[in-house]
C-alpha cells in the first residue's frame, strides 16, 4: 500500500478538505486553502468554530486508528456497522476505509471521494488476502450510511406506496428502519411516539409504517424478518434531491460515538441551541426533553439531537427523531444524559419544575420560557394521550407501563397541573 492515501471531503459538492491516512494508522483532516479563505463558506460543523472569536479552527490534530470525531460520527455503529463492513470486506474498526466505502451517501451534505488516481489499497484490514475480492466487495457494498445502531436502509418512495432499496444503497429520500430481532413492536412504538409528538406540536418528519413485503430490494442477508418497518422521510434531503447539511451533537462537541451517553449533559445541548438558534430552538428543545421523559425514552443521547443548515451557514434545531418508549422494553431505563452536571442522577424522577429552573439558570435560558414551555407540554401530552394512547399501536401492557411511569415524574404531577 502507498505510504499516503487521501480522501477528498466535499460539502455541497465543493471540495473543502482532505483526510489523509498516514503511516502508523494515523489520519489527519485538513481544510483546503480555498475553504479557509472563503468568508462566506458553508458551515461544516460548530466543532470547528472558535468559541470566542467565531473563527474557523484550522489546526486539527491527527487521530490514531480512528477518524476525527466529526467524521467518526458519520459512520454507523454496532450491528449496522458490522453488517455494512462485512459486505464491503473491511474490518469495522478501520474507519478510514469504511468511510471510503460509504462516503457517497452520508448524513447531511457531505460526500467523501478518493483523490484523483487513488485506487482501493490492498491492505484494508480484511482477512481474505485477495485484493480482487476486496475491490468487488467494495463495489457491491450498500453505500448508505446514517449513524446509528439499528439496521436501516435508504429507500426511494414508489408511486404505488411501496419503497425500493436502491441497488447501490445510494440516493433514497426515506430511511427504512427494520424490526428489531430483540424487542417486539419497535417500529410501531416509534411510529406511535413520533405521531404523538407531532400532535403535541413538535417538528417531526413524515413517518409511516410499511409491511416488509412492500419493500423491494432488501438484501437477502438481513434475516427472515417479519412484520412492519418504520419509514421516515429524510429531513436532510429536499424534494429536489439536494442535500441539506446537518450534524448531531456528538459532532458539535467533538465526542466519539461510544461516549455519546457520558461526555455532555442536556444543559450543554441547551446552551448551544440557545446561542445558535434563539428562543424558537430553545422552546422546541424543552418540549422534546419533557416529552421524552414522559414517554420514558432513555435513548436521547448526543447523537439523537441534531442541527441542520438550511441556508448552508446558520444552524437550526433539526426535526425530532428516534422517539421510542424504551421503558417498555427496559423497565429500569434512565435518561441518556444528566440534566446539568456530570455526576447527577439520570433518573427520570429528577425532572421537576425546580430541576428545570436550575437547568435554565445554568444554561442561561430565560426561566419563564423553560417553565411555561414545560407546563404547556405536559398539559398537551395529557390531553392527547388520554384520547389516543398510541392509537392502538401499543399493547395494553405497554400503555400501562407508560402510565405508571408518568406517575413517578414530579414535573407531571406538581400542583400547578
Amino acid at each position: 500500500m502507498a505510504e499516503l492515501t487521501v480522501l477528498n471531503v466535499l460539502l455541497h459538492k465543493e471540495h473543502i478538505g482532505t483526510i489523509t491516512l498516514l503511516p502508523g494508522d494515523q489520519s489527519l483532516f485538513a481544510f483546503t486553502e480555498s475553504y479557509i479563505d472563503d468568508e462566506n463558506r458553508a458551515t461544516l460543523s460548530l466543532s470547528f468554530k472558535e468559541a470566542v472569536t467565531g473563527q474557523l479552527i484550522t489546526d486539527v490534530r491527527p487521530t490514531q486508528a480512528r477518524l476525527h470525531p466529526f467524521f467518526a460520527n458519520l459512520l454507523p455503529e454496532g450491528p449496522m456497522r458490522d453488517y455494512l463492513a462485512n459486505r464491503a470486506n473491511v474490518k469495522p474498526e478501520r474507519e478510514f476505509f469504511l468511510l471510503w466505502v460509504l462516503g457517497k451517501d452520508l448524513p447531511g451534505a457531505l460526500e467523501i471521494q478518493p483523490s484523483d488516481g487513488e485506487t482501493w489499497p490492498e491492505d484494508t484490514g480484511d482477512e481474505s488476502g485477495n485484493n480482487e475480492d476486496a475491490i468487488s466487495s467494495k463495489e457491491n457494498a450498500l453505500r448508505f450510511s446514517l449513524a446509528g445502531v439499528q439496521l436501516k436502509f435508504s429507500a426511494i418512495n414508489e408511486a404505488t406506496g411501496g419503497l425500493t432499496i436502491p441497488t447501490s444503497g445510494i440516493g433514497g429520500s426515506w430511511i427504512v428502519k427494520l424490526p428489531s430481532t430483540k424487542f417486539d413492536g419497535v417500529p410501531e412504538n416509534e411510529y406511535a411516539m413520533m405521531n404523538l409528538a407531532s400532535q403535541i406540536g413538535m417538528d417531526i418528519p413524515e413517518t409511516k409504517l410499511i409491511d416488509l413485503s412492500d419493500i423491494s430490494g432488501l438484501p437477502s442477508d438481513v434475516g427472515q424478518l417479519r412484520g412492519q418497518a418504520l419509514a421516515v422521510r429524510r429531513f436532510d434531503r429536499q424534494d429536489s434531491g439536494h442535500a441539506v447539511h446537518m450534524e448531531d451533537f456528538a459532532q458539535v462537541f467533538g465526542v466519539f460515538p461510544d461516549k455519546k451517553y457520558e461526555k455532555a449533559s442536556y444543559r450543554d445541548i441547551a446552551e448551544v441551541i440557545w446561542v445558535e438558534t434563539g428562543e424558537t430552538g430553545a422552546a422546541e428543545f424543552i418540549r422534546r426533553l419533557v416529552f421524552n421523559a414522559l414517554i420514558g425514552n432513555g435513548d436521547m443521547h448526543l447523537k439523537n439531537w441534531s442541527l441542520i443548515y438550511p441556508d448552508k451557514r446558520l444552524p437550526m434545531l433539526s426535526p425530532g427523531y428516534d422517539f421510542v418508549s424504551t421503558i417498555v422494553y427496559l423497565p429500569e431505563d434512565k435518561m441518556a444524559l444528566t440534566l446539568s452536571k456530570s455526576k447527577e442522577s439520570k433518573e427520570f424522577k429528577e425532572l421537576s419544575l425546580s430541576s428545570l429552573s436550575r437547568l435554565a439558570a445554568k444554561a442561561r435560558l430565560p426561566e419563564t420560557l423553560v417553565i411555561d414551555t414545560a407546563i404547556e407540554t405536559v398539559e398537551r401530552f395529557r390531553q392527547i394521550w388520554k384520547d389516543s394512547k398510541g392509537d392502538s399501536l401499543l399493547t395494553r401492557e405497554s400503555i400501562q407501563v407508560i402510565e405508571d411511569h408518568i406517575t413517578q415524574i414530579p414535573l407531571a404531577n406538581e400542583s400547578c397541573f
